[in-house]
């Protein structure tokens, strides 16, 4: 199975000219301070539709021949790649019919639709809104448009690594996010073919790693199950053609839990000012859990933005559990007025915030005179908690229970 040539993604980038973004790379500071080498971020979570996807899709569609153009084309897609289907066909003229999850995120179905598809929802889970797609090809005769499995999709996504190379030419390591592997083969072709000393590295979800099952396999195979916050990476078994790609230019795999997927989600939000889907921040995880493992200067891709608000609440609330910012107390103090008070006082001198209190008289194991005091804080992080703490013990009071989370 032959790889996809440096020149095809050149090509692609011709192509690509005045239709896609060339997206931002960041200074990362703060990720600095863990790796003692340089942290940049490429950003496109800032590319039209909110992702790298409208680089594969316009690069496939437009190879199409006009008969394959007559008869429109047609995808399945629980958003990024639905986006920039849509969006690539309605630039070249074509009709596109996109099939998503029944449970699709509405931001993501309106703009889907808004980039100019017919939207169908169909399935609970992907694999069926997939097999949905296909039989709507065979159909009608659509081309189906396959989200990473082609040449021409992984020119068009390689297109991000030439970027790269002309951006952070000393770059020792850059971190890729993969589900399928498109963008991760892509990258590989592009950056290995002029310095191939860089390293490559394929981040995935610790629960849905199907490259790595499938690399100790020697071969493309299915996981039985997968479960993440990062639904744009959960991707049950690599294509044939990115395996290979990843097999034979890809330095390392890695994977990261959804606890530092959330945190790394909250520290875009932050620190960055950008808003990056889970699937998206999936090298930022890699630097949190991995600190001092690569070679730098090292980039991290922010893959993709396009995350429903409601999700992106529970993923902050997730990301302040997982990096300490919540305390939970529970503290005897004396019964007397003014002493509730003084104890919340001295928690906002000490800058936490008061979410809910309890004060309670009834318990087996008061003194006479006592009273229990039940304190959910938020916090800036773990040393801050034993601040608030060890000063609460200082002022006399008995700490009954300690947790943070």
């Amino acid at each position: 199975m032959r790889l996809v040539s440096p020149d095809r993604i050149s090509a692609a980038r011709k192509l690509l000219e005045g239709v896609v973004r060339l997206t931002p790379l960041e200074h990362a500071r703060d990720l600095e301070k863990v790796h003692t080498t340089a942290v940049h971020l490429k950003c496109e979570n800032l590319q039209r539709t909110g992702s790298f996807k409208i680089r594969g899709a316009y690069t496939r569609i437009h190879g199409l021949s006009q008969e394959e153009r007559g008869r429109g084309v047609v995808a399945a897609s629980a958003g990024n790649h639905a986006q920039g289907v849509a969006l690539a066909a309605s630039l070249l003229g074509i009709k596109s019919t996109v099939f998503m999850p029944m449970r699709a995120p509405l931001p993501k179905l309106a703009a889907t639709r808004g980039y100019g598809a017919d939207v169908h929802l169909h399935g609970e889970v992907f694999d069926e809104t997939l097999a949905e797609a296909v039989a709507f090809a065979e159909q009608t005769g659509a081309v189906l448009i396959h989200p990473f499995d082609h040449e021409d999709v992984i020119a068009g996504q390689g297109t991000v690594g030439l970027e790269l190379l002309e951006q952070a030419p000393d770059m020792g390591t850059v971190l890729v996010p993969a589900g399928g592997g498109g963008l991760v083969s892509g990258i590989a072709a592009a950056v290995k073919a002029q310095r191939p000393g860089t390293r490559v590295v394929a981040v995935q979800a610790e629960g849905a790693a199907a490259f790595v099952s499938s690399l100790a396999a020697g071969k493309p195979v299915r996981l039985r199950q997968s479960h993440t916050m990062a639904d744009g990476i959960a991707v049950g078994e690599p294509g044939a053609l990115t395996f290979e790609h990843v097999k034979a230019l890809v330095d390392d795999v890695v994977t990261v839990t959804e606890e530092s997927l959330s945190r790394a989600v909250l520290l875009c939000l932050e620190r960055r000012k950008q808003v990056v889907e889970p699937a998206g921040a999936a090298a930022v995880a890699a630097l949190l859990q991995y600190p001092g493992e690569f070679p730098g200067p090292i980039v991290g891709v922010l893959s993709g933005g396009n995350v429903d608000p409601l999700l992106l609440l529970q993923i902050i609330q997730h990301g302040m559990t997982a990096g300490g910012r919540y305390l939970s107390l529970r503290l005897k103090v004396p019964d007397r007025p003014g002493v509730l008070a003084t104890v919340l006082s001295r928690i906002s001198e000490l800058g936490a915030n008061v979410l809910n209190v309890e004060h309670s008289r009834v318990s087996g194991t008061l003194a006479l005179g006592e009273v229990e005091v039940a304190l959910n804080l938020e916090t800036r992080g773990s040393e801050h908690c034993r601040e608030v703490t060890t000063e609460l013990e200082n002022l006399g009071y008995t700490l009954v229970s300690e947790q943070s989370f």
